[in-house]
Order: structure tokens, then C-alpha cells, then sequence
């Protein structure tokens, strides 16, 4: 036998429980905006231009560009159409751009913990500075919104081997870290299991725009298209559909023109879908034991 990581057993969508979202739907869709702070100079970074010598400004000035404008634009477009945000969140965010907080608040969005800085990984940590690092995010979060966040998203979708484990030993409920099915699926996880919310690692405009150079309105028919074959499929069973966007890349005003174009399609079928946030499916599903695999 191969090696495996542990975390999850093989399961085929063939071979699982029927059920309905809330409302009988059977598409749940959510949209997800990374908001994020980056260490001037130091640690890992996002750069539209890689290469640029140091002191880098240019980079940074794209970047800052998000918290400036983009997120605001971004929040109130999706407000537009009804859709709730989920907000992945730099807590280093509420020191220097907390006007994007009070955004995020009046969008009713759900914050889900995304480390301090985009510029850490975990994967440089060791297991104590990792649980403290852990521990301090859900704590600074649960201190300027009083209530503890449920979800956690990791900066760089960086891990250690311990990661899982110290998120729930944390206190969170869900992960948005992982597309291993179109349902969401219960980890193994210490000192209990974990749930993994189906998110987009291709309908992630960082990945598919920035790193693989896809035009933005490449970018929109992508979305339309998983959406009109996911709410197909749906019938035969409930999904989740993801989309992530972040407020430096779709905040641009050129993606954003293109990125409504895909939202008031989905907007369109609304009737038909359950437009949630990841927190309302992670609670949905730990309140109907047996469903998810």
C-alpha cells in the first residue's frame, strides 16, 4: 500500500447519504474574499511583478490597493446581489485598515481566521509557536467580534503535520483549506474530527488569474460554467460550490466588471440555490450526524 496522510478515507459521491440544504435546495454556493496584510519587507509575498528589487514598492502598492479600494467595491457588489461574503481575515487587518473592518461588519460577513500576516506560513513553525500562533488569531478575532471564529483558512494553504490537530484543540469547527469533494468531509483530526468546506483552489483568482495568467473574463465564464454544471449534478445530490477572490486581484476595477458578470448569473438562479457562507453549511452539516463522509 501507498503512504497516506490519514486525515481521510476514500469515499465515492456514488455512494453517500441523500439530503437537502435548508429550504430543499441541493446547491450550496458561498464566495469567499481574502482580505490580507502583508510584512513590508520581510517573509513571503503575493507580487503581480516577481523580481522587483528591494525596497519593493510596486508590489506593495498593488497589494495595498485591496484594502484601499478593492475590498470596499467588492463588498458592495456582492451586497448588491444578497450574497453574505465570507471574509478571510488577516488579523494583522484591524490595525492597519480597520475601515475595511467596519466594511466587513456592515456586509454581515462571516470573519474566518486566516493567520496574522500573509507574509506567515505555518510551515516554518515549530509545534509550540505554532499553537500559539493558532491561539492568538482566534483570540484577536474573538476580542474585536465577540464570538470565536468557527473557520480557519491558512495563510499560503501552508500545514505541518500537526496543523489539524492544533485547530481543534483551538476551539475551531471547520476548515476552507482543501477541494477533495464536492461535499464537505469530516477529518481525523485530535482530540475530535474536523470538518473540510469544499473551497476552490481553481476558482481562486490568486491561483487561476495571478499565477496561471488567466484573463478575467476567462476567469468569469469559469464560474458560470462550474455553477451550470454543478446546479446539473445537484440534482443527483447536494454540493457545494466555492469561489474565492481576493480584494488586491478582483478589487481591480477590470476583474471586478468581469467577476459581476458571473455573480448576477448566479444571482439569477437564487431561487433555486442556497447562497451560504461556510460557517451556516459547517453548521448545517455537525447538526446532521451521518451525512457528511
Amino acid at each position: 500500500m501507498l503512504a497516506t496522510h490519514g486525515r481521510y478515507d476514500f469515499s465515492p459521491i456514488t455512494a453517500r447519504p441523500q439530503y437537502r440544504w435548508p429550504n430543499g435546495r441541493r446547491l450550496a454556493v458561498y464566495v469567499a474574499v481574502g482580505v490580507e496584510e502583508y510584512d513590508f519587507g520581510r517573509g513571503m509575498t503575493e507580487d503581480l511583478l516577481p523580481g522587483a528589487p528591494q525596497p519593493d514598492l510596486v508590489n506593495t502598492a498593488w497589494r495595498d490597493y485591496g484594502n484601499r479600494v478593492g475590498c470596499f467595491r467588492l463588498f458592495e457588489r456582492l451586497a448588491g446581489f444578497g450574497i453574505r461574503p465570507a471574509m478571510l481575515l488577516n488579523t494583522a487587518v484591524y490595525d492597519h485598515a480597520p475601515a475595511v473592518i467596519g466594511a466587513a461588519r456592515a456586509a454581515g460577513a462571516e470573519f474566518i481566521a486566516h493567520g496574522h500576516s500573509n507574509s506567515d506560513s505555518l510551515a516554518t513553525m515549530d509545534a509550540a509557536t505554532e499553537a500559539a500562533y493558532i491561539a492568538g488569531v482566534a483570540a484577536r478575532i474573538t476580542a474585536e467580534e465577540g464570538r470565536a471564529p468557527a473557520g480557519w483558512s491558512s495563510p499560503w494553504l501552508a500545514h505541518t503535520p500537526r496543523t489539524l490537530d492544533l485547530l481543534v484543540q483551538a476551539g475551531f469547527r471547520y476548515v476552507v483549506d482543501f477541494r477533495l469533494d464536492d461535499q464537505p468531509v469530516w477529518l481525523k483530526t485530535v482530540p475530535a474530527p474536523l470538518l473540510a468546506v469544499p473551497y476552490a483552489l481553481e476558482l481562486n483568482d490568486s491561483s487561476t488569474m495571478i499565477g496561471r495568467q488567466t484573463s478575467a473574463r476567462d476567469f468569469a465564464d469559469m464560474i458560470i460554467d462550474e455553477f451550470d454544471e454543478m446546479l446539473a449534478e445537484s440534482e443527483r445530490q447536494p454540493l457545494v460550490m466555492s469561489i474565492v477572490v481576493h480584494s488586491f486581484i478582483s478589487g481591480q476595477p477590470f476583474r471586478l466588471r468581469a467577476l459581476t458578470r458571473a455573480l448576477a448569473h448566479i444571482a439569477a438562479r437564487r431561487d433555486d440555490i442556497w447562497l451560504a457562507t461556510p460557517g451556516e453549511i459547517a453548521g448545517w452539516i455537525a447538526e446532521q450526524p451521518g451525512l457528511a463522509p
